[in-house]
């Protein structure tokens, strides 16, 4: 690990005025559980390293307002899969979070670290898709918000301009009946990085939509034109065309040591199948009462 500079700001205001005038040579540390790994590889080699746990504006929070739930930078993974309006208005989320890494990584791990790193294999990804996420971003020109979907931009790639720092995620709170829910594939049971993650979500109109990563630069949302996916009356035997056709935008790395390309296309649509028909059981559950 390199020598590097330490800076402790009390305020987002110094934070953002830090990343400002350093740019690229910093990097910021909220749960640091990918962030110590790259330091101790050399795979980043900052001159200035700024830690946000003592930013009370970022302090780990979720927060009901008005028609969503707003879940601070700061909030780990452990806290956002055990707070019960979370579990209860988004389940998918909840089943996203607890997969993260191991127990002791979810106690570090905060979801704003998870979308910002970029990855196309993030678990919280797809459900914030599916649930319409917005982030909340805190810079030298004051505050904006950017949907999830512009956010991610490609691996190792966010939309985060000089200077600018994520604060919080909102999610809007389904003001409808709404099923979803979220699967991944990995090589083994426990931690590991997944081959495919994957959400479904259907509301009572019968709109359908699936995000899903890992098979590809960054993880997509597509949504169902047919209808015929969130047709609680169709067998699922029936979805296979539209289903297929979800997925035209994956494409699995030829690199990848985690699985074959041809392999994860195949699973795409297993898992596709499968939390479609779990998110539309709690959609009828949600309908019946």
């Amino acid at each position: 690990m390199n020598p590097f500079q330490y800076a402790r700001p009390a305020t987002v205001a110094e934070a953002v005025a830090l990343l400002e005038e350093h740019g690229p040579d910093a990097r910021l540390l909220a749960g640091g559980t990918d962030l110590v790994i790259e330091l101790r590889n050399h795979w980043v080699e900052p001159k200035l390293v700024i830690d946000l746990k003592h930013i009370p504006e970022l302090a780990p929070a979720i927060t009901q307002r008005k028609g969503f739930l707003s879940i601070s930078a700061g909030t780990v993974m452990t806290d956002i899969a055990e707070d019960e309006r979370v579990q209860h208005h988004l389940p998918a989320l909840v089943e996203a979070a607890v997969v993260v890494g191991s127990v002791q990584i979810r106690a570090r791990a905060t979801m704003a670290g998870n979308i910002c790193n970029g990855s196309p294999a993030a678990d919280t990804a797809p459900p914030l898709l599916v649930y319409d996420a917005v982030v909340v971003v805190a810079g030298p020109a004051g505050t904006r918000r950017v949907a999830v979907n512009d956010f991610i931009v490609g691996p190792g790639k966010t939309d985060l301009q000089r200077g600018e720092l994520v604060t919080a995620i909102e999610l809007p709170i389904p003001d409808r009946p709404y099923g979803a829910a979220y699967t991944r594939l990995t090589r083994r049971r426990g931690t590991d990085l997944a081959s495919i993650t994957l959400c479904a979500g259907v509301d009572a109109a019968g709109a359908a939509r699936i995000a899903f990563g890992s098979v590809g630069p960054r993880a997509f949302l597509v949504e169902d034109e047919s209808g015929l996916l969130g047709d609680p009356g169709i067998r699922i035997e029936d979805k296979v065309e539209p289903l297929d056709k979800m997925f035209e935008l994956a494409s699995p790395s030829l690199k990848s040591l985690r699985a074959s390309p041809d392999y994860r296309l195949a699973m795409l649509r297993v898992l596709g199948a499968r939390a479609l028909e779990t998110a539309l059981g709690r959609l009828t559950k949600e309908l019946v009462g």
